[in-house]
């Protein structure tokens, strides 16, 4: 395929899926892509429109076995053209259940054509010395697979005309999605004393539920942990 360029679009709070989709990107060729976070709210008002002669990448992290809940009408935002497309969660706990075939029938459901897609695990935001889970990952040996899946996905591509070529793509998951989207309520956010109103939780938060003006004052009905 003929393709002129490259666009990754990720939403990533704590970084772990930002860093599994370089790693697979710098597999399909280092220094080409055009990365869009749209981690925070900001992000998510951009317009990103693709054509056929793109690829792109889509990266989330799983909630609760899905898509974040936030993003499913977020993600409108993409506007494909027949646009290859690698849809790529991130998880740390249990399973991916059917967030990776939610991400792919998203994508379809804006234009795009599903090539490939993966599911790696990364450090879970509750992770701690007391309860590590998935601690440190991703690690040397996920970042190369990461990579290798670039690759195999460069591979896949290079000797094709079109999209036409390609088999389909069967992706695990089931129909209805089932599941939580919600987030359960947050009672366990403290900020103590020590705080000094500094803002950058405020600019940080993904979905605005800190108060830039006093950072003790958290809207539990937004956070989403």
């Amino acid at each position: 395929m003929n393709l002129k360029s490259v666009k990754a679009v990720y939403f990533s709070p704590t970084g772990t899926t930002k860093k599994i989709l370089q790693g697979i990107v710098d597999g399909v060729g280092p220094g080409a892509a055009e990365y869009l976070d749209i981690t925070r709210p900001k992000g998510r008002e951009q317009s990103i429109r693709l054509s056929e002669n793109e690829l792109l990448f889509i990266g989330v992290p799983v909630y609760m076995g899905r898509v974040p809940a936030l993003l499913g009408d977020r993600l409108h935002v993409i506007q494909g053209e027949n646009t290859p497309v690698v849809c790529v969660v991130v998880y740390g706990n249990r399973a991916y259940e059917n967030a990776l075939l939610e991400l792919t029938d998203i994508a379809s459901n804006r234009g795009c054509v599903p090539i490939a897609a993966a599911a790696f695990i990364g450090e879970h935001s509750f992770s701690s010395p007391d309860t590590p889970t998935a601690h440190g990952r991703p690690d040397a040996t996920d970042m190369t697979l990461a990579k290798n899946f670039g690759l195999r996905i460069r591979e896949k591509t290079a000797p094709i005309a079109s999209l036409s070529e390609l088999p389909g793509l069967v992706v695990p998951g089931t129909h209805p999605y089932g599941g939580v989207t919600k987030i359960w309520d947050v009672d366990f956010i403290e900020v103590n004393d020590q705080c000094i109103q500094c803002g950058e939780c405020a600019e940080a938060c993904p979905v605005g539920a800190v108060d830039p003006h006093d950072a003790s004052i958290i809207d539990a009905a937004k956070c989403i942990t």
